[in-house]
């Protein structure tokens, strides 16, 4: 008996026709997408930006985000199957047999890369203001939608934490166990609320919003210290090794939270437009 454990079991999938599903995962998405615009467009106001630059922002967004993270998760975790199949990597259903899967395999290092490109050509072709500006706002529903994302891989039983060995955890039926693994998606999510809510602390209550990269760096600082360390709780990802040695999560990790820094105390920007 595990009395402090809770068997995990969950119905991944809405509904069903056919080949074709909507699973809770996407559901997941839609919902990080969609909150991120509600507190974009409560930021636009509150900085007397033209709510019709929201709508290119959330489809730069959008693009970038499913993008890079498809892409990261092939270039840094399989590059094998990224040659072999780079239709399937990019097309979010399996050729032969024909079948949707969606986009299963995402990595938030890649996404991380992919909106921080957009928002380079958002800020030249839409915004018209430093890409540091929109990215010190950004990040505050980004961090946000990461507790989604996060949720919704706690349904799909995946990124497992390591066996506790204790009665604590989750007990991961979906994997045919029978043993409580550490609910990693859970410390992560939590991580990136706590993120969400320094951020948002940050730039409602303090003047830190004025200085370019600063709320930037912040984010990288919190958000990537928390991903290195549940990181240690994880089970290694494809292609890593087990153990208690820095994985390649941990490492991508910390160049992220040494530029934090760098953004936070030592950037200095040349000019503000």
């Amino acid at each position: 008996m595990h009395f402090l454990s809770i068997i995990w079991d969950p119905n991944i999938e809405i509904f069903r026709i056919g080949n074709f599903s909507v699973r809770y995962y996407s559901l997941m998405f839609v919902i990080a997408f969609v909150v991120g615009l509600q507190i974009m467009k409560k930021i636009y106001k509150n900085e007397n930006v033209s709510l019709e630059k929201l709508d290119p922002l959330f489809v730069y967004t959008v693009i970038a985000t499913l993008v890079g993270a498809r892409l990261g998760h092939f270039l840094f975790y399989d590059f094998e199957f990224l040659v072999k199949h780079p239709l399937e990597v990019l097309l979010p259903f399996r050729l032969n047999p024909f079948e949707f899967t969606g986009y299963q395999g995402l990595a938030s290092h890649g996404a991380a890369i992919g909106i921080i490109i957009a928002m380079v050509l958002y800020s030249k072709k839409v915004l018209h203001k430093p890409v540091l500006w929109i990215l010190d706002r950004v990040v505050i529903p980004v961090a946000f939608g990461g507790i989604f994302v996060r949720i919704g891989n706690l349904i799909n039983s995946e990124i497992i934490g390591k066996p506790t060995n204790s009665d604590f955890g989750f007990i991961f039926k979906q994997l045919g166990e029978d043993f409580p693994r550490h609910p990693t998606q859970l410390y992560e999510a939590f991580g990136y609320l706590i993120t969400f809510l320094i951020l948002w602390f940050v730039y409602w209550k303090t003047d830190k919003k004025d200085k370019l990269g600063y709320i930037f760096g912040l984010f990288m600082v919190f958000l990537w210290s928390v991903r290195f360390i549940v990181e240690f709780f994880k089970e290694a990802q494809v292609g890593e090794r087990a153990g208690w040695e820095l994985n390649t999560g941990q490492l991508l990790s910390i160049p992220l939270i040494l530029s934090g820094f760098y953004f936070m105390f030592l950037f200095k920007p040349k000019k503000l437009v």
